[in-house]
């Protein structure tokens, strides 16, 4: 989730700069076009599962373009969520990558296994958690609703990248 890293972070940094782009980055323009790509990359993980890291990605940089877009004119402009909540969504990314990803191949069959069933349960399915962060835009009263629901999909996220690396290298169990 390369892009979104970096997508977060010059958020941050755009806020924290005041940054001429700010203008463009809040237009409906902004918004339509990260509503768009969340869509694309529902429907993308809901009929085609291959390159998932890709429709990933999509999705959560197209959802913290439109979270930006909507939610910086409804609130002050000096509201300290528009630098933390991008810092904290890079910090968060680059932790799951880094402790949950990498050493995902040296899991044991077992682990795998419940890994696998997780991966299959109806309520978990990344369609699912995707349509509920994007509905979380709409949650103005619960601020905190959109960075929790950011964090399920990194977490489904890392579940999916376990599973497949454990599945390329033969440990079906």
């Amino acid at each position: 989730m390369f892009v979104f890293i970096l997508l977060s972070l010059a958020l941050g940094y755009f806020v924290q700069t005041s940054n001429p782009l700010l203008s463009q980055l809040v237009s409906p323009l902004a918004l339509y076009l990260g509503i768009g790509g969340a869509l694309l990359a529902v429907s993308g993980m809901l009929f085609r599962k291959r390159h998932f890291t890709v429709w990933y990605d999509l999705f959560a940089s197209s959802v913290l373009l439109a979270w930006f877009a909507y939610w910086k004119t409804q609130f002050q402009d000096d509201s300290p969520m528009f630098f933390f909540f991008p810092v904290y969504f890079a910090a968060m990314t680059a932790f799951i990558s880094l402790a949950f990803i990498g050493p995902c191949e040296r899991l044991d069959n077992e682990t795998v296994g419940y890994m696998r069933r997780l991966v299959g349960h109806k309520a978990l399915q990344p369609w699912a958690i995707m349509l509920g962060t994007l509905g979380s835009l709409e949650l103005l009263d619960h601020y905190l609703v959109f960075p929790i629901a950011v964090t399920l999909l990194l977490l489904r996220f890392a579940l999916d990248c376990c599973v497949e690396r454990n599945s390329r290298k033969g440990g079906k169990s």
